[in-house]
Formats: C-alpha cells, structure tokens, sequence
C-alpha cells in the first residue's frame, strides 16, 4: 500500500475528526433521528468504553482486510483504483482510497475522485419523486399520460411461438409501475425481443448515439410497444429516466434544477452534478481501458457536456458523484428521511419505498442484487436474512451502477457502505466482495445474538 493510503488510514485510526466532520456531521443527531425514523429498529447499544479494536461495532483489524482486497482487485484489472466507505449510526468508521485514479496507474486514488453514478441515478430521482407525492403534487396510482399525452396510444407486443401481436394495454401505466419497473419499458440491451430491442435503437431512446430532446424521446417511445403489460413483471428499464421527464411536467422544473434546488445543494452533495465542469475534471476515475464496456459506455455517457438544452436529462443514469457526497443520502435514507435537521421525506414514506413491491409478478432484480432481493420504489429490498449471496438484514436496501458504483444501507445495523468503482464488466463481483468484506469485518449486531 503506498504512503498516502497508509497516512490516510492511520488518521482515521486515529478518529480523522476533520475528514467526519466535513463528511458527515451531527453524528449523535442522526443516530438518534436514524433510530426514530426506521419504524422500530432497536436503540443502538453501548459498546464497550475503551476497547481501542471496536469502532462501533466494526473490528479495526477486520477493517484492514478492505485495503488489501481492493488492491487484489485492481492488480487483476477489475478497476485501476476504487473509494470504499463505510459508516454506522451517522458516524464514519472507514473511509480510504485504493489504487490509482488513471487507467495508467500514475495518479494514486483520491479520496474525493469523481465517479460515473450510472443506475446510483435511481435511488436520487426516485426520492424527488416521492417528495412530490408528498406534497400532493402527483400520486402513485396517478396514469402517467396525464403529463405525458404522447404515450397515450401505447401498445403491448405478445409473444407466442415465435409470433409476436401487439394488443391494447390493460391498465395504465401508473406512477408507481415507473417507480418499481413493471412499465412495460426496458432497456435495449434487456430486450425480449430483437424487434424491441431494434426499435428502442433506431429510435434512440436511450440517448446512446446522440442527444435527444425529453419531447422527441417521449412522443419515439410512444410509437414502441411495451414488452409487458403494466403491473405484471419487474423488468429493469428506462423507466426511472421517463420518471425523470415526468418530475420535469409535474413541477415545471428542468430535472436538474429540481433536483439541485431540492435535493443535492440541500444535502451538501457539492460535487454531485450532470456533468463534471472543467475545473473538476482532473478528478475523473478512470475505467480500464481493457474492459470491453468502457469505451462503448464512455461515448453514451457524455459527461463532459451539459446536458441543458442538447438532450434530456436520464433520471435513471446521468448523474455523477463523490464517496463522500452519496454518503450523505444514503445516510439521509436511513435515518428516515431526515439530515442534519432538516427533513426531506417522512418516516412513514421511507419505509414504504424500502418495502417490496413486486411481490408476486415476474421478474427479479437478482441480477443486480443477486438472489433474496425484491424491489421497492428506486431501491433492491431484501425479502429475508438468508437466499442472499453475502450478509445483510432482512428490509436491507442496495443498488449499484453500471460502471461499478455499489451501496448498501442496513439500517437495522445502522449501516451505510458504499463501493466507488469505475470497472463495468468486474462489477457484480466488486460488490458483492465489498459487501462480504463490510459484514465481516461488524463483530458486534444491533440485531442481538439468538438464544
């Protein structure tokens, strides 16, 4: 491990009350106000005073084994470098920086490197949307044609032995279809079929081979059939991009101006932006550039042009973010709904976004989450303790990103840990290595131990 990682460790051994501090403050408040708002998680109990090898729960040995495992990764190609953070009860206990911050490996990794959010989007634009559920703008039973005229005429295409028909939706599609992803919508990748996917491609729905104005992609992707009807299957999608466009016509806000106003300047997420302005670009992550995605990634994601006025704004991938900026929402998630006093959803609300709401359709996020997970609305939310391929608490949430960006918010542990990574093709393996290596290296549970 080079000089700056071991400095870097050796002050947060020794409480780097600086670096928490600036990271995530008010740390008594929100352990208390995480304890109020997850709907009967128990008080945390006190840890031995003293014990200079326990930081919360967490073995300060057990804690060093995510350095060497990080380095292992880089050194195979999974990533040039990555960020791992970790904290409990509102008080970080591990934060460090692995590896290098270019493809090269010239430029050791710093703890403030900037990191493509991809599908981190989600869980964001999805807590917008339920703010404004909350305050009565929309509801989740809401048709979406009611700001989105151009969907109106939408189609299901059926397939049977290899024929296909397309036939009148049943139901609509509701707010809550676009919160959960049982639309309808998909992503051309996932498509179930080679016409789906041939159509959500010439008509460039996903903003891949060039901008596309939020107007033209809704009235292109009104002419497209939907792969399932509306309420019966979990298909990971565009949906959260067209939740995205649908925010724009509920609040006559630009999404990234709604977004800033509400969420992100709020929450202190400085570097958290739609694209990275040039005095931050030194602070890029880089991809390999032996992964096959990266440079096919790279062309579709454009990050180093302002989305305003060239193309719409993809609530569900467009976003990009710092360790030490995504700590503070999900941290605000799992205090329920509140941060440094100043509250953003209510308690009530929280828990039933990170409640399972595709109990009984097809489809699962197992891909993503690996298996044991339903979904929520923006979140993957695991259904019981075990099934699960690493550890985690029944009602657990998590979700990842394409470019290797991994959270995990427990909070009947009190825990948030998050995985900054930019390596696409390692990156189901990366995160689940880091969920292993967070769970075990947490010696003590909130949860008790069975008698």
């Amino acid at each position: 491990m080079n000089a700056i990682a071991s400095s870097r460790r050796a002050a947060l051994t020794a409480g780097a009350a600086g670096i928490l501090a600036a990271a995530l403050p008010a740390r008594a408040q929100q352990g208390n106000q995480a304890t109020a708002g997850s709907g009967g998680s128990p008080a945390p109990r006190p840890y031995a005073p003293g014990n200079a090898d326990i930081i919360h729960g967490f073995s300060r040995d057990r804690l060093k084994r995510i350095g060497p495992a990080m380095e292992r990764e880089a050194q195979r190609g999974s990533f040039p470098g990555c960020v791992t953070l970790i904290a409990r009860g509102g008080e970080i206990v591990h934060l460090e920086a692995h590896g290098h911050q270019d493809a090269a490996r010239t430029r050791p990794m710093p703890l403030d490197a900037i990191f493509l959010q991809a599908s981190m989007t989600k869980p964001i634009t999805s807590a917008m949307a339920m703010m404004l559920v909350e305050e009565g703008l929309m509801k989740l039973s809401d048709p979406i044609t009611n700001w989105m005229p151009e969907l109106k005429e939408l189609k299901v295409e059926v397939r049977r032995d290899g024929q296909t028909e397309d036939v009148p939706l049943a139901r609509p599609i509701t707010v809550q279809d676009l919160l959960r992803h049982t639309s309808g919508f998909i992503y051309a990748n996932a498509a179930p079929s080679t016409r789906l996917r041939e159509l959500y491609e010439q008509h460039n729905i996903e903003a891949a081979k060039e901008p596309i104005s939020a107007d033209e992609m809704l009235r292109r992707l009104g002419t497209i059939p939907l792969a399932h009807q509306p309420a019966t299957t979990f298909h990971y999608s565009i949906s959260t991009d067209v939740l995205g466009l649908l925010l724009e016509r509920v609040s006559g806000r630009p999404l990234d101006a709604l977004l800033q106003e509400r969420l992100i300047s709020p929450l202190g997420m400085r570097d958290t932006a739609w694209f990275v302005e040039p005095g931050r670009r030194a602070r890029i992550a880089e991809a390999p550039v032996t992964d096959p995605q990266t440079e096919p990634m790279w062309r579709a994601y454009r990050i180093l042009e302002n989305p305003a006025g060239r193309t719409y704004f993809r609530g569900g991938a467009g976003l990009v973010s710092t360790a030490q900026d995504y700590i503070r929402f999900g941290q605000m998630i799992a205090n329920g709904g509140v941060f440094e006093g100043q509250r953003y959803l209510a308690a009530p609300v929280v828990n039933y976004m990170l409640s399972d709401h595709i109990q009984g359709m097809g489809g699962s996020p197992t891909s993503s989450t690996g298996p044991g997970y339903g979904f929520g609305l923006g979140f993957g939310v695991r259904r019981q303790d075990g099934v699960g391929v690493a550890p985690g608490s029944t009602g657990d949430a998590m979700w990842a990103g394409a470019w290797g960006t991994s959270f995990t918010i427990d909070r009947a542990e009190g825990l948030v840990a998050i995985l900054m990574a930019q390596g696409p093709s390692a990156r189901v393996q990366t995160r689940m290595l880091f969920k292993n290596l967070v769970y075990g290296a947490m010696v003590e549970s909130r949860r008790g131990i069975p008698a």
